[in-house]
């Protein structure tokens, strides 16, 4: 569980590093068997490229609905809470792609109601995540707005999304480097990025990110399709979830 100084932390700076251990050595070896059999069974995807894996694999559920993984989000995003996506990003060593500066609720506008309670954990898989291979960066302290105006397209054949914002004060940025099974905290909101792994080492996380079950997620056709599972408490939204599985509360 987190404290009253890491919650006050994080809600003035937008993400945490509590530098210990999510799950037990058992279970992430499970978790991590199953990234590499998504990442054998990818076809022409890029490593970097498997996103919402729980959606087609409900073995991934017993992570993300876990309470090892709610009970450190609850600080956070209060009692009542709702999977929004999980993704698997894996960065080949020497070709991995940078991920450009970005936030993450920037690429989910319309989408749902409100924006300031969203939290995603970045759980490293495999190997530790360093500055060597690429590991996250964020920029403390943005996580107030969540929707910059200054996009511009970049080169998705270095980049792994379409559009970069411009001017950040790179000076300023955290690196995230965590040891094998340690993990980070981030606002949906922040402004955050990764450099390209020139490593001889794969650096692979998988987000889990979670949402408050009060926000309503919006009739609009981006959602089409889109599932999402009440992972603790009760929604008050009037959302529509997946039957699958039962709150772990």
């Amino acid at each position: 569980m987190l404290t009253d100084e890491d919650v006050r932390f994080f809600r003035a700076n937008g993400y945490l590093l509590p530098h210990t251990q999510l799950f037990s050595e058992d279970k992430l070896a499970r978790l991590e068997a199953i990234f590499n059999r998504h990442l054998r069974d990818k076809g022409d995807k890029l490593s970097d490229e498997l996103d919402t894996p729980h959606f087609r694999d409900p073995e991934l559920l017993d992570f993300l609905l876990s309470d090892e993984v709610l009970d450190t989000v609850e600080p956070l995003v209060g009692p009542d809470i709702a999977l929004w996506t999980s993704h698997f990003i894996s960065k080949d060593p020497k070709v991995g792609r940078a991920t450009p500066w970005h936030e993450d609720s920037a690429y989910w506008k319309g989408r749902l109601s409100a924006y300031d309670r969203i939290v995603t954990v970045w759980l490293a898989l495999e190997k530790p995540s360093d500055t060597s291979n690429g590991c996250m960066r964020v920029i403390p302290g943005t996580h107030v707005n969540g929707f910059s105006d200054n996009y511009a397209p970049t080169d998705r054949t270095t980049q792994t999304f379409h559009a970069e914002i411009q001017g950040v004060d790179e000076s300023r940025a955290v690196d995230f480097v965590l040891d094998r099974g340690e993990f980070s905290l981030h606002d949906g909101r922040i402004i955050h990025g990764a450099k390209p792994n020139t490593s001889d080492v794969r650096r692979t996380g998988y987000t889990m990110r979670y949402f408050p079950a009060s926000v309503r997620v919006l009739p609009v056709e981006q959602n089409a399709g889109w599932k999402i599972w009440l992972a603790r408490g009760r929604d008050t939204a009037g959302n529509v979830y997946q039957p699958e599985r039962t709150p772990s509360r």
